[in-house]
């Protein structure tokens, strides 16, 4: 059984080594341990493998919280101590900037915490029922598998959404559809939470009475997706749900549908928009632009500063319900909504907007890059971008680095995803 030193870590937080000439990716293992591993895959240039010993461990290397972690997918780095999480976060950031971008920062901002556990307020569980783990399976997929976990709870759900994992599996045992509920959107509000269940076929009326049972007895709403996202209706109670989350400090409620898109993390949101706001530093009288705005999550606390503010969306019913939460919020003569395809902007659509004295861009996994490309026209002064996706991020600031000018001055690490691999981050650029 090979063994090798380990170096880093990946961007999927696989521990990488190098044996006869190859780059090794090994699952679980962490930098300066040396592992005994068992290759899976092989390529001309890489192997991945799964980890099979700790020959000489970590002094970082913790016991995992989750009696399910290994095999389920959810979480990558639960054996890595959380604050060396966050390190590894930020190193993988900078080397992207760097290899994809040709960019570095001239400061690294101290990098946005949460509370570690309990967080996910959005997740998209799986269901499938499998006759020799005893029926219904409800979870996050395993590992490098279309195969659903068999857990029974979950740590990174609040706990009383881990705590339905096996009610709803023995509810949804009993469904005479029980093999055509794929899967169950959550979303979690600060006074409320929905199950959106998404059904391949009708519901019989035995059906309706134990689902209409489980809503009353959980204290949870409960609707129904027969199609795509937009289908999702309200069925126990046939009320709809009033999901919110607050943002204390700029005195907003944000209303929201249960399968908008919103962050997962509340506290970490909390304290990313304070950082996006500080770092903006919106000035009365200025007009910013808000990017891929969604339901207003930034476009309203720039607001409250007193700046004129534009919130831009690729989605019409987004931009109508940001429109709402304006006027639930007393800003509806500072913050207006348009509807732009984002992935398609140039220079005469950017520079119809009017005058941009400053700019929030929070694109998705695809990032920015026709905006990037179209910003010379108004030419913001700030721009404040905030990212999922260290490449994408690192692709668009090479563009407004090299082609506009604009200088990096700032970049850190929002660990919005506490044990995973995925890296969150914000960015300044002036110019």
């Amino acid at each position: 059984m090979p063994e090798a030193r380990i170096e880093s870590l990946d961007q999927e937080g696989r521990g990488v080594a190098h044996a006869d000439g190859k780059a090794v990716f090994v699952e679980g293992a962490l930098p300066g341990e040396t592992v005994a591993y068992t290759p899976y895959r092989r390529k001309p240039t890489f192997e991945l493998a799964a980890l099979t010993r700790v020959v000489k461990g970590s002094a970082l290397r913790i016991t995992p919280r989750c009696a399910f972690f290994g095999n389920c997918g959810g979480c990558s780095l639960q054996h890595l101590d959380p604050r060396a999480q966050v390190a590894v976060k930020q190193r993988v950031l900078e080397d992207t900037l760097w290899h994809i971008g040709k960019v570095e920062a001239d400061l690294v901002l101290p990098a946005i915490y949460g509370p570690p556990w309990g967080y996910r307020h959005r997740a998209r569980l799986a269901v499938r029922h499998v006759a020799k783990k005893g029926g219904m399976l409800v979870g996050f997929h395993e590992k490098r598998s279309s195969y659903v976990a068999d857990m029974t709870s979950c740590e990174i759900l609040p706990p009383h959404v881990s705590a339905l994992l096996m009610p709803l599996r023995e509810t949804l045992g009993r469904l005479s559809i029980y093999n055509r509920v794929p899967q169950i959107e959550v979303a979690v509000g600060d006074e409320g939470t929905v199950l959106v269940l998404r059904v391949l076929e009708p519901l019989s009326e035995a059906d309706r009475a134990l689902l209409r049972q489980f809503a009353e007895r959980h204290a949870v709403h409960i609707y129904l997706q027969p199609r795509g996202p937009d289908s999702a209706e309200p069925f126990a109670p046939a009320e709809a749900a009033e999901l919110h989350y607050s943002l204390p400090e700029f005195q907003l409620r944000i209303c929201f549908a249960p399968t908008d898109f919103t962050q997962v993390n509340h506290a970490v949101n909390r304290v990313l928009v304070r950082r996006a706001l500080t770092l903006l530093d919106p000035r009365p009288g200025e007009r910013v632009a808000d990017f891929f705005c969604g339901l207003g999550n930034f476009t309203l606390a720039i607001a409250r500063s007193g700046a004129e503010v534009i919130g831009v969306e690729g989605s019409a019913e987004l931009a109508r319900r940001a429109q709402e939460n304006a006027a639930a919020n007393g800003l509806e003569r500072s913050a207006r909504f348009r509807t732009m395809n984002l992935f398609e902007l140039d220079e005469a659509s950017v520079r119809d907007l009017g005058r941009l004295d400053r700019a929030l861009i929070d694109p998705p996994r695809e990032g920015a890059i026709a905006l990037a490309k179209a910003l010379a026209a108004p030419r913001p002064a700030r721009i404040v971008y905030v990212s999922c996706s260290a490449a994408t991020l690192a692709r668009d600031a090479g563009a407004l680095v090299h082609s506009l000018g604009y200088t990096l001055s700032a970049t850190g690490v929002v660990n919005m995803f506490p044990h995973t691999s995925h890296v969150e981050s914000i960015a300044v650029f002036d110019g």
